[in-house]
């Protein structure tokens, strides 16, 4: 947590303070923090749909409040396309958490949802990614922000271009751009 406050101090964002996205206007992209959604096993839920709804519902007793949502996208899985096909979002969420403490939350969240890590990019009743915290960049204590991968993923880049089309990724890149570039998921698109 002090590495997080002190690179939010080095960005000029108060320590100590909730992220503000901009609840009562238009979303700070710079300080967003952005949360990813997928599932494609629907498990005890009628729908993948109504998982990730089911998700977002308990973000809330968490600490996590939802300022932005996309749309539901739908793609085929990555990369064995003969699992069954995903549906993923994003959000920009407002939380007094630490990046580490909000990867533990969410980590709880796909617990209570039955969350097997079994083999990697298996099936998977709720997958929660930590996307962006900020403008924060680098190896946190074995935490990457900004995720990794996610500029190449259009499941994730097409959401986030569609409720903040304007948002900069860390290292550079226009959200619609990114989305547009993807090369993993290039079937994604709004359900």
């Amino acid at each position: 947590m002090v590495e997080a406050v002190k690179r939010n101090e080095e960005n000029g964002a108060r320590p100590d303070a909730a992220v503000d996205v901009g609840i009562d206007g238009a979303p700070d992209l710079d300080a967003a923090v952005i949360v990813a959604l997928g599932c494609n096993d629907k498990g005890v839920w009628a729908s993948c749909r109504e998982a990730l709804d089911a998700a977002l519902a308990r973000f809330r007793s968490e600490g996590i409040d939802v300022v932005a949502r996309s749309s539901w996208w739908s793609s085929m899985a990555w990369p064995d396309p003969q699992d069954p096909p995903f549906l993923n979002g994003v959000v920009i969420v407002a939380t007094r958490h630490d990046p580490h403490d909000l990867m533990a939350a969410l980590g709880r969240i796909e617990d209570v949802f039955g969350r097997q890590r079994s083999v990697r990019n298996a099936p998977r009743t709720l997958d929660l990614d930590l996307i962006a915290y900020g403008r924060l960049s680098g190896d946190l204590e074995g935490l990457i922000l900004p995720h990794p991968r996610a500029a190449e993923r259009r499941f994730v880049m097409g959401p986030i271009a569609e409720i903040a089309p304007d948002w900069v990724h860390p290292h550079g890149g226009l959200a619609q751009a990114l989305a547009a570039s993807a090369t993993v998921g290039r079937d994604a698109h709004p359900v």
